[in-house]
């Protein structure tokens, strides 16, 4: 069983269509969350203890995430999708960019 985490900024648009689209997929449990001071759902370390794959939207979510949640990295596989914040919730670009990009890691 694939455990994917998807992470963003606010938890409200880009994270939370991947763990809507995701979700569905055989053999896949997805979660969301937000780095962000106001995200909807701001991340913890149960989420990243509970993942055994974790994505993150850009660059600078690698870099908070490894400064905010170091100890609970270790053996984590982090992957940088590199998907600005263009996006609507579901949006039909995102979507297809999101199966493109992360599709290949939960297969």
């Amino acid at each position: 069983m694939k455990r994917a985490l998807f992470i963003c900024t606010q938890n409200r648009l880009r994270s939370p269509t991947a763990e809507q689209i995701f979700a569905s997929w055989p053999d896949v449990e997805t979660d969301s969350a937000g780095l962000g001071n106001d995200a909807n759902t701001p991340l913890s370390s149960e989420q990243i203890a509970w993942a055994n794959i974790i994505f993150v939207m850009e660059k600078t979510h690698r870099s908070k995430l490894s400064k905010k949640f170091r100890p609970y990295l270790s053996n984590k596989r982090i992957i940088c999708l590199d998907i600005p914040d263009d996006y609507e919730f579901m949006d039909p670009v995102l979507i297809s960019i999101l199966k493109v990009k992360v599709g290949k890691f939960l297969i």
